[in-house]
């Protein structure tokens, strides 16, 4: 069977569905099972593989209670992101590399019913006048909605595909991004609770980063998780509150913000506070958690490069309190932040750890910084291949009392 006679099987037997069957007093299982029934009727005296039966069967079950054709493009475990501009173009990030699919939705009403799916199940909305949202896949996968008339081109959607496996160190050293001496040196600073942030560009892997540092948390400590959308996978640890902002309905009430949360996970008696992303004002109420009891707090943050993430958190900090000075606000960021991790996606579509660096003190009007470690291309990097690795400078780490405090004598 062709694929232009598998189409027309799948419209035909949609409106047979539509014209015989109520649809509301189905289960999923009683569903599927009245499709299978349906492609055996219509198929009767032709010839169709068993695969192509369970094909049909996916593709008709999805276009009724799934996702449509969002549902195919979602089981391909090689596509890291999907960006729909609209029903006709849709593209994906496929190992590293964008393309478009040779695919489109039915038309722009299919996709907007997809997405009111997609946002309703997550308790959100999603209209004319809400008409941004982020939200989240049943798996995890976070997605960001636009509609018109802010999106001229029609209903726009990006997933950020989500990880079924969480991501671990080992991966992160087998990928090459860090050695096993900088993982076991991670390691320390996150058992001894020094307050680590994450910084990169978009698509550097700050929240796959994240996920790996978490693991090393230990298992029978009191974690808060604050996320836009939960995405974060720590694992093994059993006392664990996970919080979720909440956009404004319809009526332009009950929004959560970051803030709130940051502000009601301090009530929680939480050990360690972990910030899936910080973009506003709640910089100032994530330092001052760490700067009053909360060590160990780690937190990500959109930078090009460590100095840069410096300057865009007393921004940040002044969008939530523009009255500070700037010098209060830099002292408190030295005295906030432990180690600053810097991720770079580079010109051959490479995430690479790029820098390691300790927040030292703030002296005469400026944060001191002391790279530990900073990544050196070598005489194999090309223009369309970069090869290197992070090289130990000849800095000694200048705080080392948390390491002491928590028992641990090695040298860093």
């Amino acid at each position: 069977m062709d694929d232009n006679v598998q189409e027309l099987l799948i419209e035909e037997i949609k409106k047979y569905i539509a014209d015989n069957l109520r649809l509301s007093e189905l289960t999923d299982e009683q569903l599927e099972e009245e499709i299978e029934n349906i492609i055996s009727l219509k198929t009767q005296g032709k010839y169709i593989s068993i695969e192509q039966k369970v094909n049909i069967k996916e593709l008709v079950f999805s276009s009724i209670r799934g996702l449509g054709l969002l549902d195919s493009i979602i089981r391909d475990e090689t596509i890291t992101e999907v960006m729909i501009n609209g029903h006709e173009h849709i593209f994906v990030e496929k190992n590293g590399r964008l393309q478009r699919l040779d695919a489109a939705f039915e038309s722009e009403r299919r996709l907007e019913d997809i997405i009111q799916r997609i946002v309703g199940l997550s308790g959100r909305e999603v209209n004319q006048s809400n008409p941004i949202v982020d939200t989240r896949l049943q798996d995890g996968s976070r997605v960001n909605v636009v509609l018109p008339p802010i999106a001229l081109c029609g209903p726009t959607m990006t997933i950020r595909r989500f990880s079924k496996t969480p991501m671990t160190i080992e991966k992160l050293i087998s990928y090459g991004s860090i050695t096993q001496e900088i993982a076991d040196n991670l390691e320390l600073f996150v058992r001894a609770k020094y307050n680590i942030f994450i910084s990169g560009g978009t698509g550097s892997g700050k929240t796959t980063f994240l996920n790996a540092l978490s693991n090393y948390i230990p298992k029978d400590e009191r974690i808060i998780t604050i996320e836009d959308s939960a995405e974060l996978q720590i694992k093994g640890i059993d006392n664990l509150v996970s919080l979720e902002t909440r956009n404004a309905n319809s009526a332009g009430t009950g929004q959560i913000t970051i803030r709130d949360l940051i502000k009601s996970s301090l009530r929680m008696r939480p050990e360690r506070i972990v910030v899936g992303e910080v973009r506003g004002g709640e910089a100032l109420d994530m330092l001052q958690a760490m700067n009053t009891g909360h060590d160990g707090s780690l937190s990500t943050g959109h930078a090009n490069s460590t100095e840069d993430m410096l300057s865009r958190l007393e921004t940040m900090v002044l969008q939530g309190s523009a009255g500070l000075p700037l010098e209060a606000i830099r002292q408190q960021i030295a005295s906030a932040l432990d180690i600053i991790i810097h991720l770079s996606r580079l010109r051959d579509h490479s995430r690479k750890t790029m820098e390691i660096t300790e927040v030292v003190g703030y002296e005469n009007g400026k944060i001191i910084l002391n790279p530990l470690y900073v990544f050196e291309e070598d005489e194999n990097s090309t223009l369309h291949k970069v090869s290197g690795s992070l090289k130990r400078t000849k800095n000694k780490m200048i705080h080392t009392q948390k390491l002491r405090l928590s028992g641990i004598y090695k040298e860093i």
